[in-house]
């Protein structure tokens, strides 16, 4: 039997007196959508933020392609970080307003040591293809783009890092519904292609139940149920 991308056992996660997290387990597959579900406050982003190790969990385990993170010191978690992405709600907060959009998307490439004169605009412009943006508009600044197309922007620069895990936290509960869609349809083509494997953090059931293949419930911190969407990863087309 294959062992999960991610596997996750008995989180927690506290703020001060208040258990964020309390004792949440779950597993994530290459290649699948796992959504955590609930209401706003029941703990789904202090999960999201503990797996990225953005956060340090107060107990638990959270295990990342076999290996255990909740040990690993900030330097021996610096190689890993690349393969495990966020991609944030909010598409403008995302990006810093100064800088242009192929700046943004180089960065990971120039941070990581993967950047080079002859190759890196090359690939800053296909990065900005595959997400379905004309590579000019890497000349553009956050503002000078729709939600929707910054949000573009945002997976491409997760993209950069060659994951095999993003953490999508509400990344389109911030857009209209059309443009929903299509971001939505980009992400199932991205995972089809790259066999990524998607943490979906929504509070929105109708959005679950199209793009994911299983959703966990939390509620106050704790799960309360499992279960599969009747059409599990059918994008909005």
């Amino acid at each position: 039997m294959n062992e999960p991308l991610l596997d996750v056992r008995d989180l927690v996660v506290r703020h001060g007196t208040v258990t964020a997290v309390d004792g949440v387990s779950f597993t994530l597959a290459a290649g699948e959508t796992l959504a955590l579900n609930g209401p706003s406050g029941c703990g789904k982003s202090s999960t999201a933020a503990a797996v990225l190790q953005l956060r340090r969990p107060d107990a638990g385990e959270v295990r990342f392609e076999g290996r255990e993170l909740t040990s690993l010191t900030d330097r021996e978690l610096r190689p890993l970080r690349p393969r495990m992405q966020p991609v944030f709600q909010d598409p403008y907060g995302s990006l810093s307003p100064r800088h242009r959009i192929r700046d943004a998307v180089a960065e990971p490439l120039k941070v990581q040591g993967r950047w080079t004169t002859a190759e890196g605009p090359a690939r800053v412009a296909g990065l900005l293809d595959r997400v379905g943006l004309d590579p000019a508009y890497g000349d553009r600044r956050p503002h000078e783009l729709s939600g929707g197309q910054c949000q573009r922007a945002g997976i491409a620069r997760a993209l950069a890092s060659e994951p095999r895990l993003l953490v999508l936290d509400e990344p389109v509960s911030a857009l209209d519904p059309s443009v929903r869609a299509g971001v939505l349809n980009l992400l199932a083509d991205l995972q089809d292609e790259l066999a990524l494997g998607y943490l979906f953090i929504c509070h929105d059931r109708a959005v679950v139940r199209h793009f994911a293949d299983r959703v966990v419930e939390l509620r106050e911190g704790r799960v309360t149920s499992e279960w599969r969407p009747r059409s599990p990863g059918a994008a909005l087309r």
